[in-house]
């Protein structure tokens, strides 16, 4: 968690998409404090038919490097967003080469009852994310409570 989904104009290399998405997440870390292995990147290509980046009348010019960042998380404060727009643009121009006005990012927040990591549970709910000790989840076998408690599986 974040959920991090981007929507690129297709044709870009390998290398291209990995140095994207590890930039991005460096930034992630750096600005939402979210924990280094806390990664889920999507990558969606569309064919330039398939889209219109325009510039919502603001006369930012936009190039076939535009990335359109959709980020779905829990809350964060205004600014530890502006600090990530920020950080991100100059990432992104420094490492991808991709131009300040080809970045744009929503961000949709949500809720700790929104998330599941699998297991069939809500793991922020069940206090095994966010360093909170959770009761034994019903029908779970306490050797199994403990074990995703301190990280181990069974």
């Amino acid at each position: 968690m974040p959920l991090l989904q981007f929507h690129v104009i297709e044709g870009r290399s390998h290398h291209e998409l990995a140095a994207l998405l590890d930039a991005t997440h460096r930034v992630v870390v750096e600005t939402l404090h979210v924990p280094q292995r806390d990664r889920y990147q999507i990558v969606h290509e569309h064919k330039p038919s398939r889209v219109r980046f325009e510039d919502t009348g603001l006369g930012i010019p936009r190039s076939e490097k535009f990335v359109l960042l959709q980020i779905t998380s829990k809350h964060h404060t205004t600014e530890q967003k502006t600090a990530f727009y920020q950080k991100l643009c100059a990432e992104l121009e420094r490492f991808c080469g991709i131009e300040p006005t080809d970045v744009m990012v929503s961000i949709v927040a949500n809720s700790d009852e929104d998330w599941s990591f699998g297991l069939g549970r809500a793991q922020f709910l069940t206090g095994e994310l966010g360093g909170v000790p959770s009761p034994q989840t019903p029908g779970q076998p306490t050797e199994l409570a403990t074990a995703s408690r301190s990280g181990r599986s069974k």
